[in-house]
């Protein structure tokens, strides 16, 4: 395993899933590509097995015997890469929503910075590639606002799915528990990493956010209405558990 290893959750991507691109990222950023098959019913494994076996050692596959959720796919990668020697993981989208370039430069952010975590954030500015549905964009805008008002920390964007994280026992520590919310385990997890009742954690300056130079709204998501639905649920979820003393 190389010092710095991206998850990428897949649950039937066959037709979606860009090799090349993907190698391409790997070699020219110095990472390792770890895989995790979340129980998929199309031939996501074997389109993965022929990167892997093309990749001279930069992509690894984690298979999964059942469909469990991209937050818990994204968990089990991070602690397999954890245990096995990486100083830096971090997470991304099998389509690619985040190209291959700008999640190169978010790890090298993080290796070259003082923060514990880099989030990409979709930002749209004039000079800046970010392709957005409207009505998701202003309903994420929604949601985000909500999410930091949950979290009491100004975050812009919890959702964009470029996250690299630096390995402390902090980040180990948020990873032991399976999380509650399959689609806005991104806000669980932050949550997790906070300093909170007396616990070792990150503040603020732990944490920075990086504007994407571009982003695009692939078709073919997973998110469905209800799933928007039940993310507003867990949402409340989350927040109500941020602010319950913990005895653990």
């Amino acid at each position: 395993m190389r010092e710095t290893v991206l998850v990428i959750p897949c649950y039937n991507e066959a037709a979606r899933l860009r090799g090349d691109e993907f190698l391409s990222l790997a070699r020219e950023h110095d990472l390792g590509l770890l895989f995790v098959d979340d129980g998929s019913t199309d031939a996501t494994a074997a389109r993965i097995e022929a990167l892997v076996a093309r990749a001279e050692g930069r992509v690894a596959l984690q298979r999964m015997s059942f469909n469990a959720g991209k937050g818990e796919a994204v968990r089990q990668g991070m602690q397999r890469a954890i245990a096995e020697g990486a100083a830096n993981v971090g997470y991304a989208d099998a389509d690619l929503s985040t190209p291959g370039d700008e999640i190169g430069r978010l790890a090298a952010e993080l290796r070259g910075g003082t923060a514990s975590v880099i989030m990409g954030s979709r930002v749209r500015l004039l000079g800046r590639q970010i392709e957005r549905d409207p009505v998701r964009h202003y309903l994420g805008r929604l949601f985000a606002t909500c999410a930091s008002l949950a979290l009491a920390l100004s975050v812009y964007d919890t959702q964009c799915g470029a996250k690299w994280f630096r390995v402390t026992p902090v980040l180990e520590a948020a990873l032991t528990r399976p999380f509650t919310s399959r689609w806005v385990f991104d806000v669980e997890l932050i949550g997790r990493l906070l300093k909170r009742d007396g616990r070792a954690g990150y503040g603020a300056r732990d944490f920075a956010e990086v504007l994407l130079q571009r982003w695009t709204d692939v078709a073919g998501s997973k998110l469905t209405v209800v799933a928007a639905l039940e993310s507003g649920i867990d949402l409340a979820r989350i927040a109500w558990d941020l602010r319950r003393p913990r005895s653990d």
